[in-house]
């Protein structure tokens, strides 16, 4: 069997793990489950994994080609490694945390679509020749076999990086629409005039005054989940833990409604550019309003909110309704 054949079956082995990973569900196993052992025999395994990617890219990168015998050889070394990190990621039972096992299988699946993407590039190049896509390719899976080494380690851990990139994105979708408004005259001025259309000020580019009225509250309420998805980030990084199930479980719900807070905002953000409709953007501040609802409802129900913090909760639920009735008054005669 030629090289390029054996790469061609390896590519498909690969193709076949990646979907098992991508739609398979861990078992709990019948042993118990041993953090320690997973992490280490899950280092180990990416470790090898970014081994044999070396030996498969510098076995290709110049004359002479390996011999049937020594491709056949790679190409198992190849698929062993994967099965491995596929094997272990099996191990991470549900019961460890929904969060925890999505970081931990985008980890797993980063590294079998580097693999794949490698074992391409050496195929499409010719063949003993080290094309520039293939050094980056090597890279890339050296890349994703090295995020090992970050991943959270338990579901409080994973649930704090999770709400941090939730943070990250609200705090980025906030700041554009605040530009948005400073750039008071024209929030189009960037588009040049259309001879045909005529002069582009119509008034479909501009914000009219109960326009402004309603953005302030918009605005309001947008800070507010911003405000809150700091907050729930402080609490479960002070208090979180991931000990008992139920712990595990009331992190995964935070993590699964604070996820909604960054489409919801999105939704209200594009309706609240001229021409406004009204009637959209209370209906999507209404959306935005009940996910932070939830969101401050299951924290205030959960081990992360000591009486101690419950104020909080309080002052941002004020916060919410406050914004919300507003927004409400100036869209009253659009019902």
């Amino acid at each position: 069997m030629e090289a390029r054949e054996l790469l061609q079956e390896l590519c498909g082995s690969l193709r076949a793990v990646l979907a098992r990973v991508r739609e398979g569900e861990p078992g709990e196993g019948r042993e118990p489950f041993e953090p320690p052992r997973f992490w280490d025999a899950l280092g180990q395994a990416f470790k090898e994994t970014s081994q044999e990617a070396t030996k498969l890219s510098l076995a290709f990168s110049r004359p002479p080609l390996p011999s049937a015998e020594n491709c056949r050889k790679l190409s198992e070394d190849v698929q062993n490694a994967i099965l491995a990190v596929a094997t272990v990621y099996y191990w991470l039972p549900k019961g460890q945390g929904t969060t925890l096992r999505k970081m931990v299988r985008d980890a797993t699946t980063e590294v079998l679509e580097g693999m794949i993407q490698l074992t391409e590039t050496i195929l499409i190049s010719p063949l003993g020749s080290s094309s520039q896509e293939q050094l980056i390719s090597t890279g890339g899976v050296w890349e994703a076999c090295e995020q090992v080494s970050s991943l959270p380690r338990d579901n409080q851990a994973a649930v704090v990086s999770a709400l941090s990139a939730f943070l990250g994105v609200v705090k980025d979708a906030v700041e554009e629409m605040e530009n948005a408004l400073v750039e008071e005259q024209d929030p189009y001025s960037d588009i040049i005039e259309d001879e045909e259309l005529g002069f582009r000020g119509n008034r479909d580019t501009y914000w009219s005054e109960a326009d402004r009225k309603l953005l302030g509250s918009c605005m309001g309420l947008m800070k507010a989940s911003k405000a809150c998805l700091k907050k729930v980030l402080s609490v479960v990084k002070a208090y979180g833990k991931a000990d008992s199930p139920e712990q595990i479980a009331q992190l995964d719900d935070l993590a699964d409604i604070a996820n909604e807070i960054s489409p919801s905002i999105d939704e209200l953000a594009l309706s609240m550019y001229p021409p406004m409709n009204h009637l959209a953007v209370r209906l999507n501040a209404a959306k935005l309003a009940s996910v932070l609802k939830k969101v401050l409802e299951i924290t205030k129900t959960s081990h992360v909110c000591p009486p101690s913090e419950e104020g909080w909760v309080q002052f941002l639920t004020g916060a919410v309704d406050h914004n919300m009735d507003k927004i409400k008054n100036f869209t009253q005669g659009e019902l």
